[in-house]
């Protein structure tokens, strides 16, 4: 099961990442309400045990849920949160560059996302690197096997990927 809160992550994610059957891809929907995806996570994870709950977190939204890892951890929760980390608010910056030749509010610090998460009693994994991804999920999907929530703080470049799209 995949749950998805994010802008721009989120929106790329969607163009890549396929859901394997009906019914396993929850979103905000069309109106991107940020921060919903830790209590859709929770909800997932406690309405079907038996499955994998991974959650893809854009930089800006894990800042709504971050300190949601403590109740993952309290309840022995193990979803794997993968959040796309390109420092900035990407899809706000995208027109708001063009139209205002200005980036105030939307550029973000590259945050030690792994590390809270860690501090909550979860488990953390920095990704850097592209060649790294295979083993690095593999890692958080073993970890999550064993109860245990993780976050997947994976830094990402800029990308023109969704130049000139609407996200709705």
């Amino acid at each position: 099961m995949i749950v998805a809160d994010g802008g721009d992550f989120v929106g790329t994610a969607s163009y890549i990442v396929k859901p394997r059957k009906p019914l396993s891809w929850l979103d905000p929907g069309v109106f991107g309400t940020l921060g919903c995806g830790a209590g859709f996570a929770l909800g997932a994870s406690l309405c079907r045990p038996d499955h994998d709950i991974w959650t893809l977190f854009g930089d800006g939204s894990v800042g709504y849920a971050l300190t949601e890892f403590d109740t993952f951890v309290r309840h022995k929760i193990p979803i794997i949160a993968v959040v796309g980390n390109d420092a900035g608010w990407t899809q706000i910056a995208r027109e708001q560059v063009k139209m205002l030749d200005d980036d105030v509010g939307t550029v973000l610090a590259r945050s030690d996302y792994h590390e809270v998460a860690v501090a909550l009693g979860g488990h953390g994994a920095l990704l850097q690197h592209a060649d790294q991804t295979a083993a690095c999920l593999e890692e958080a999907r073993r970890t999550a096997g064993n109860g245990s929530p993780v976050l997947v703080n994976a830094w990402l470049d800029k990308t023109d990927f969704r130049e000139g799209s609407l996200s709705m």
